[in-house]
């Protein structure tokens, strides 16, 4: 169980509503929809009312130091059965990478390669006291697109499953090229903290706010006042 599961939720009842076409960025198409996930008719496109008004104000902060670039939506509301996609997908291709079979694994192999499937991955957990973060409306999957509308490079791809994910990965390193992929990860956090959110730890991709993940986040931050989560899973 993730260490943020025990952080109480008190659902407020906010809804989730569309992130707007013109002010956004997005991956078209989705690239989960692609490989064949279970939306079932839903938009991954949709987050709570007030994760999308702190994106508005995260959107308008990074034009005023760099015109023209957008935050670009990766990914955001995730059903649960989508969750549940994904892991396994990336179970067995993380599987295939290393040459092994999936329906041959020992359980050592098993358990070796779920426990790396879920530093990045939330269990897809049906019991609405620990939703995957995706699924509740305030989890978002965002990068940026510079002015001539190119995506900003990184250093890493969204959903790798490596250490060069994790935000700092490339905070001391001596080369140039890869001290600038830390200056537009530290770019998209300064921007995304400042109006709210919070980022996941193994993750510069991912952000937060309102779910269990944030609650979490915040009191680690200041362990003074004990937060709780505004958002669990919606059907």
């Amino acid at each position: 169980m993730k260490p943020y599961c025990s952080v109480p939720i008190k659902e407020c009842g906010e809804p989730l509503v569309a992130l707007p076409g013109d002010i956004f960025a997005f991956v078209q198409p989705h690239p989960y929809e692609v490989l064949g996930a279970p939306y079932e008719g839903k938009s991954p496109f949709y987050v709570r009312q007030n994760v999308c008004d702190r994106l508005i104000f995260a959107q308008n902060l990074l034009q005023t130091h760099h015109p023209n670039w957008k935050i670009q939506i990766f990914d955001a509301f995730r059903p649960l059965a989508v969750q549940q996609f994904m892991v396994d997908y990336t179970f067995a291709d993380l599987a295939n990478q290393q040459g092994l079979i999936p329906e041959q694994l020992t359980d050592t192999q098993r358990q070796d390669l779920y426990e790396l499937v879920y530093k990045f991955w939330a269990l897809p957990d049906s019991n609405p006291m620990c939703p995957p973060p995706h699924s509740t409306g305030g989890a978002i999957d965002v990068t940026l697109v510079d002015a001539a509308g190119q995506v900003v490079n990184m250093g890493s791809a969204i959903d790798e499953i490596s250490p060069r994910s994790y935000p700092n990965y490339f905070a001391n390193s001596p080369h140039s090229t890869e001290q600038t992929f830390h200056q537009h990860r530290t770019l998209l956090n300064q921007v995304m903290s400042r109006v709210g959110f919070k980022r996941h730890e193994n993750e510069w991709w991912h952000f937060c706010y309102g779910d269990q993940l944030w609650a979490w986040l915040t009191n680690q931050e200041n362990p003074a006042r004990f937060t709780i989560a505004h958002y669990g899973r919606v059907s």
